[in-house]
């Protein structure tokens, strides 16, 4: 298991058929996920393609993540939370000016990206919006007004993805005081070559079974 420490990030190489299990060690924590493919860079994992194609705002096990190309990135298999976000963009020195009202910000989870990922040759203008692990978005139905609430996410539960190609992930533990309820914690990781031995999740969140299957291991 890796660690990523309070608003910092992480990039590493994930296989096709592997597994990736985020958990919040002490709760309320969120983690900005993003991925590209590993054969392309110019690939990457896309919020607008994967909420249409499941047509609803909040994904879960079950759900598919899809690239910008339409093609399968992640499934995910296992969700111990239940909400997440696919909304937001990375927080951001400019989120912290222009929402927080610093005069004077320090970074945020798109700087910490552009940090891990900028070895891999992924510049600072190709990092799209993240899946939020943890997350926690309200949405008002009739006036579309968002809200940012604490996560629901408590100690130790984790989301589990199974990947549907080579690619390259970026994660952080978060740096946005509200998405965090004003406390920042640490984020765990893991790459994982199979899904034995990883607890079913608990309430209504499961393990996933595919109609098509996942992928060859």
């Amino acid at each position: 298991m890796q660690r990523i420490p309070p608003k910092s990030g992480a990039a590493f190489l994930i296989k096709a058929g592997q597994y990736l299990k985020v958990t919040d060690p002490e709760g309320e924590q969120v983690s900005d996920m993003v991925a590209f493919a590993a054969a392309d860079t110019g690939e990457f994992l896309s919020s607008g393609r994967s909420l249409d194609y499941a047509s609803r705002l909040y994904l879960t096990t079950g759900d598919r993540l899809y690239s910008n190309r339409s093609r399968e990135m992640f499934d995910i298999v296992a969700d111990e939370v239940g909400r997440h976000d696919f909304t937001l963009t990375p927080c951001s020195k400019d989120t912290f000016r222009i929402i927080y009202g610093e005069e004077s910000p320090s970074g945020g989870c798109q700087e910490n990206l552009e940090r891990v990922l900028k070895p891999w040759g992924i510049s600072p203008d190709r990092i799209p919006i993240a899946f939020n692990c943890f997350m926690n978005v309200a949405v008002d139905g009739d006036s579309g007004e968002i809200k940012v609430l604490p996560p629901l996410s408590r100690p130790g539960n984790s989301i589990v993805f199974r990947a549907r190609m080579d690619m390259i992930v970026g994660l952080t533990s978060c740096s946005a005081g509200q998405s965090n309820n004003f406390r920042y914690k640490p984020i765990d990781y893991e790459v994982l070559p199979d899904f034995a031995g990883l607890p079913h999740a608990a309430g209504g969140a499961r393990q996933a079974t595919f109609a098509d299957g996942l992928p060859d291991q």
